[in-house]
This record gives structure tokens, C-alpha cells and sequence, in this order.
């Protein structure tokens, strides 16, 4: 039963409230989804292998597929776009305007991802008329023995040398091309846009990322997809390429994008070097939670079972598999018994730092 807390709460009844999120997978290029069921009580696969969690942004391309729908019927993006500040509280509002600055998936790839980056806000900007382009980052769930992911170019590549493979769909040399990292449950990673990567098969992945759909295909042989037609996102291969980084990532960039084994039951921590501030922030919350100021976010309970007490909302009960929708009018709040992830926007003052 939901107990509710001591607190005056009344006059805010208008305004935005937490909530627990259904699932949102929907069909995709690629194999999986049958993690994100079992963790997320949803559909599973076997060609749903992502979920957009508290998402305002739709798939290239769609009207509306992608966005989520809250418990009353409208999407998230139209409840935040009537009530903005209600939603993203003022300063974030002054700064980024009506936009959660976000989008958080669930990614369960049973076969590995293809060879693919995503543009950053510049290129964006300048040849798709948006405002966002597409760093993100992986927090590993789970792995299985012996498990990598690919990052960047292991040796520095030309156009031309990566025009030619993506021509002759040479999916192999294209995945021998990447630096391999090694992964484990815990271990987070900071994809910047440009760059580069694939996914092992296997690898369950919480994803923070800018809020766009923007993705470059360099390989398609083995996956449900016509690179030539929606590889290039509709800008044709010789300037899409142009969004390209061709420059490996060296030993001290590398250490500034990957952080290892930040989901401990028992402590709360962030899982990102501070080179991921100006994008987005996760943390881990253990055991007992420090407590967390008003703003919007999402948490994604992991562990156990327990209850967020809210100054400005009723208290709710939670338990492994709830994603709660967070806006900034409950006020700042506490979880206690169970433990999971935040994600959550940056902070304004990074905001001119994205690139």
C-alpha cells in the first residue's frame, strides 16, 4: 500500500508528479529484449532490444514512436512542453529551455551492435537543423565471461581508407579496425560523439545519452537494416563521414571515459569521470541515500525493495524493475531499502561546454 508523508503537498496537486514508467520497447534492427522483460516486467524480445526510459525524444525519422507515455494518456514531452517548469524546475528551464537534455535506454543486444557513431552538435546543427547531436555513455549491467566493447579507431584512420570498407561492406575488417576495451558489470563507459563503437552480444547496458536518434551505420551485413537507404541519415555517406573521428583514443583519454566496478550494494557514488558533466550525471544509490535535490530525473531501482520520500509528493514504494519519472516540483527526496541508478541532466553551469 502507498503511505503518503507528513508533508504539505496539497498545494502542488497540479503540477507534475513522480511515477512509475511502463515498459517502452518497441521492434528494432537488431536481436534481444529478453532482459529488459525480465528486469522491466515488459514484453521482451526477440527484436525489442531497447527501452527509451522518460523519453521526449522520438526514433529518426518517426512522429511519435519513442516517446513515453505517462499514466494519464499523454506523452511526457507534451506534459513537459505545458508545464515546463514544473517538470525541469527554473534554472534548468533558463538554461536549456523546454528539454530534459536527456534520454536514458535499456539496451539487450543478443547479437553484436554494428560498427556505428553518432554526430556531435556541430554537424547537427549545421546539416539536420538540431540543437543536439549524440555523446553517450554505457553503464554494464551485466557481461558475460570475456566480454568487450569497441572504441575508436586501434590505429588512425582516412575518409578514404573508411569509404572504401563501408563500400565493399567489409563488416569484418570494419570490426577488427576498433580498439577492444574489456567490460564487467559495474564498469561505465563515456562514448563522445564521433567515435566510433560497437556493443558485444551478450552485454546488458543502462544508456545516458543526448536527447536525438542520430546514428551512422559503417556495417549492416548481418542485421535487419539497409545501411545504403538509413545508414547515413539521409545526408548520403560522403557527408555523414565528415562526422567521423578517424583519431584512435590514446591511454589517457581512455581513462578519462572509463570508470570500473561503480555499482556497490553499499555505496552511493558517481559512475562518470567528470568528463561526462557536460552531458548528463548518473549515480549509484546504496543502502541508505544521501538525500538528493529537486530536479528532473530518472532512477532505475536494481536491488531490493523499499520507498523515495518526496517533500512535495507522496511517498512511494519501490521495487527491482520500477523506473521512476522524477520532476522537479517533488521537491528534493530520500530512498531508503532499495538500491539502484539516477540519471539525471547536467548542471547549467557546464552547459556551454558540450560539443
Amino acid at each position: 500500500m502507498q503511505r503518503v508523508n507528513t508533508k504539505p503537498f496539497a498545494r502542488l496537486a497540479g503540477m507534475a508528479k513522480p511515477e512509475k514508467l511502463a515498459s517502452n520497447q518497441f521492434d528494432h534492427f537488431y536481436k534481444g529484449g529478453y532482459k529488459i522483460g525480465a528486469l522491466r516486467h515488459g514484453p521482451g524480445g526477440p527484436m525489442r532490444p531497447e527501452e527509451w526510459i522518460g523519453s521526449m525524444t522520438t526514433r529518426f525519422g518517426e512522429a511519435t514512436m519513442g516517446l513515453t507515455t505517462l499514466a494519464d494518456g499523454s506523452t511526457l514531452r507534451d506534459s513537459v512542453l505545458r508545464d515546463p517548469e514544473s517538470w525541469l524546475g527554473a534554472e534548468h528551464l533558463a538554461t536549456f529551455g523546454p528539454s530534459s537534455e536527456l534520454l536514458v535506454k535499456l539496451l539487450d543486444p543478443d547479437q553484436r551492435l554494428p560498427v556505428h557513431y553518432h554526430p556531435n552538435r556541430a554537424f547537427a546543427k549545421k546539416h539536420l537543423s538540431l540543437q543536439h547531436g549524440k555523446t553517450e555513455a554505457w553503464i554494464i549491467l551485466e557481461a558475460p565471461a570475456g566480454a568487450n566493447v569497441g572504441l575508436g579507431f586501434s590505429e588512425e584512420k582516412s575518409k578514404k581508407d573508411v569509404a572504401a570498407m563501408v563500400e565493399a561492406r567489409d563488416s569484418k575488417s570494419l570490426i577488427d579496425s576498433l580498439q577492444k576495451f574489456d567490460v564487467k558489470a559495474g564498469d561505465a563507459i563515456l562514448v563522445p560523439s564521433g567515435v566510433p563503437h560497437a556493443i558485444g552480444a551478450g552485454i546488458f547496458v543502462m544508456e545516458l545519452q543526448e536527447p536525438t536518434d542520430l546514428s551512422a551505420l559503417l556495417e549492416w551485413n548481418d542485421f535487419a537494416v539497409d545501411g545504403t537507404v538509413d545508414g547515413h541519415l539521409g545526408l548520403g555517406f560522403d557527408t555523414v563521414l565528415d562526422a567521423l573521428r578517424y583519431t584512435p583514443i590514446d591511454k589517457k583519454e581512455a581513462d578519462s571515459l572509463i570508470t570500473q566496478q561503480r555499482l556497490s550494494e553499499s555505496k552511493n557514488t558517481s559512475i562518470f569521470t567528470g568528463a561526462a558533466d557536460p552531458y548528463f550525471r548518473a549515480d549509484y544509490l546504496g543502502e541508505s541515500s544521501p538525500r538528493i535535490d529537486a530536479g528532473f530525473g530518472i532512477f532505475l531501482t536494481l536491488r531490493g525493495s523499499g520507498a523515495i520520500a518526496f517533500d512535495n509528493a507522496s511517498e512511494m514504494v519501490i521495487s527491482k524493475g520500477d523506473a521512476i519519472l522524477i520532476p522537479a516540483s517533488a521537491g528534493p527526496w530520500r530512498i531508503s531499502g532499495a538500491q539502484g541508478i539516477l540519471a539525471r541532466p547536467p548542471l547549467t553551469q557546464f552547459a556551454a561546454q558540450a560539443l
